[in-house]
């Protein structure tokens, strides 16, 4: 089965976006992945389609597979491809989660630091949330 078009399932690669390029092609193929737009199993792009496909060198593509790889979300075979891995969504969803915790951290740490008391940020997270729903 041919690999999707990847750049239709994660957001655009910017040099002007936050993060390094193979950063954000990492957190949108996470993302696709958690979210169960890329399913297990799946063909993904070789390094050079998806290099043409984003309009990022191939080293970009092969430095977020490799990371992709690592935290066991993607597996490559050798003359085969590179696939999502069976526990791919749930790997994905478990980085996801670890980041979210990271970045809450942060949060709550900047707004102590603010002056703010735990009730207070309680509210403003609370506030947030549903914002974002």
């Amino acid at each position: 089965m041919a690999p999707k078009s990847i750049k239709l399932l994660i957001p655009a690669i910017s040099p002007a976006a936050t993060g390094a390029l193979y950063e954000q092609i990492v957190t949108g193929l996470k993302r696709a992945v958690s979210e169960g737009r890329i399913k297990s199993g799946e063909a993904l792009p070789s390094f050079r389609q998806l290099a043409e496909e984003l309009m990022v060198s191939v080293i970009t593509v092969k430095r977020a597979y490799e990371e992709l790889e690592r935290e066991g979300i993607i597996y490559r075979r050798q003359g085969l491809g590179t696939f999502v891995a069976e526990r791919g969504q749930d790997r994905s969803c478990e980085a996801k989660l670890d980041q979210a915790k990271a970045l809450l951290k942060a949060a709550a740490k900047e707004a102590v630091e603010a002056g703010l008391k735990p009730a207070e940020i309680r509210r403003m997270f609370l506030e947030t949330l549903n914002e974002s729903l």
